[in-house]
């Protein structure tokens, strides 16, 4: 007489458990990394804009900053000229707070200006009048990114 069984054993069922356990580590790990590429994509995208907006600014105002109110600061960041425009301001609101970056530092004169907001896998996102774009290990200086 034959006994006929079928199904898995525990330990087969145990090995099948591991290694999804395994597979679904791999995955998670790599989600979070996605997570702050994606995060500081939308940082970058977002002080791109910004630099659109300060032509805009700048054709409608000949002037990026009252006069006499040069300088860099966190403050002027959401006060002061061009960093007072409603849409600017919006801006980098999105940019700090969506993303949890951290406040925006801004320089401005009249001729030109700068912004830094950090990005969640470290360093500094900086954008300038005079084009450039970049990774900076500080905050943005008076006179761009440096």
């Amino acid at each position: 007489m034959k006994i006929k069984t079928s199904g898995f054993t525990l330990i087969e069922l145990l090995v099948v458990i591991a290694i999804i356990g395994i597979l679904s580590s791999v995955v998670l790990a790599s989600l979070g990394t996605a997570r702050t590429k994606a995060a500081d994509t939308a940082i970058k995208g977002a002080l791109a804009q910004v630099r659109s907006q300060a032509e805009l600014y700048y054709d409608s105002n000949n002037s990026y900053m009252p006069s006499g109110t040069a300088g860099t600061s966190t403050a002027n960041c959401q006060t002061l000229g061009l960093f007072g425009d409603a849409t600017v301001k919006n801006i980098l609101n999105s940019a700090t707070t969506s993303n949890a970056a951290g406040a925006a530092t801004c320089g401005a004169s009249a001729s030109y200006w700068a912004v830094s907001v950090p990005l969640k896998g470290g360093n500094n996102w900086c954008v300038d009048s005079l084009g450039a774009a970049k990774s900076i290990s500080g905050v943005v200086a008076s006179a761009g990114c440096n």
